[in-house]
């Protein structure tokens, strides 16, 4: 079990890769895990995901705005009152904004993706440092997009506050490795979930195909010829949370099926 033991945070609770990092982190022998969204109605889905498979893993539910500081400084403290420590913290929440070119994106719209995607996942990242010192390591793990490696057509803000993130998060494994903190980011393209499958289906219905056939058109340009499941993405993510990833900080790491292969 990849994470027997550990104390897990969990943020961007939601019907698809959130659920499914909290499901496997249960799965994978986590001593507590920490179910972090806006919507409490999320967290319950959640925890029963969980227990529909028989996992009785501790869980603390979290309603949280990680945009707001004070919040994500709570979360830490009840984890810490709950569990003593804080062992991974997986920084999955996101919004992405509008769909928009470069040339006519608004500029107004990025405030939100900025917001959720950089500040907030420093506001976390900030808020569990502190118990990772006291206790003498951790790993933070960054959910980025290859919209930042691969750009596409309406995707700049989003991308950008993304891009921001890489940026950040650089910077945190050259500051926190000498206290033993890893922080790494896992790259996501196209990922077959509830999100994707309800954009495939508006899509089927707006241009008069089937969902296989626009899955085909995708799955044509990515190395493996398939749409990676997003629970399948999501265990890259608990790979990195792990200690079998101990020997490793910085690391960028895809995870798109080879839609995106750097040279």
């Amino acid at each position: 079990m990849l994470l027997k033991d550990k104390v897990v945070i969990v943020s961007g609770i939601g019907p698809g890769m959130g659920i499914k990092l909290a499901v496997l982190a249960a799965q994978e022998g986590a001593a507590g895990v920490v179910l972090v969204a806006r919507t409490p109605a999320k967290l319950d889905d959640a925890e029963a995901a969980i227990r529909a498979l028989d996992l009785q893993t501790p869980l603390l539910k979290m309603p949280t705005d990680i945009a707001v500081r004070a919040q994500c400084d709570a979360v830490a403290r009840e984890t810490i009152a709950r569990f003593g420590r804080i062992d991974a913290l997986i920084n999955s929440a996101y919004v992405h904004g509008e769909f928009a070119t470069a040339e006519h994106a608004k500029l107004e719209d990025w405030h939100g993706p900025l917001d959720v995607n950089l500040f907030g996942s420093m506001n976390m990242t900030q808020a569990v440092v502190p118990q990772m010192k006291a206790q003498g390591g951790g790993s933070i793990v960054m959910i980025n997009t290859m919209a930042t490696r691969r750009p596409n057509a309406v995707e700049i803000g989003y991308a950008v506050s993304k891009g921001a993130l890489s940026t950040a998060a650089a910077y945190l494994a050259e500051d926190l490795g000498k206290y033993g903190i890893r922080v790494n980011s896992a790259y996501m393209g196209w990922m077959w979930g509830a999100s994707v499958q309800g954009y495939f289906e508006a899509q089927s219905k707006e241009r008069g195909v089937t969902v296989e056939s626009l899955k085909a058109e995708v799955a044509k340009d990515i190395a493996l010829r398939r749409i990676p499941e997003d629970g399948e993405c999501a265990k890259a993510a608990i790979f990195l949370a792990s200690d079998y990833a101990s020997a490793i900080t910085g690391a960028q790491l895809d995870v798109n099926g080879g839609h995106f292969l750097p040279s």
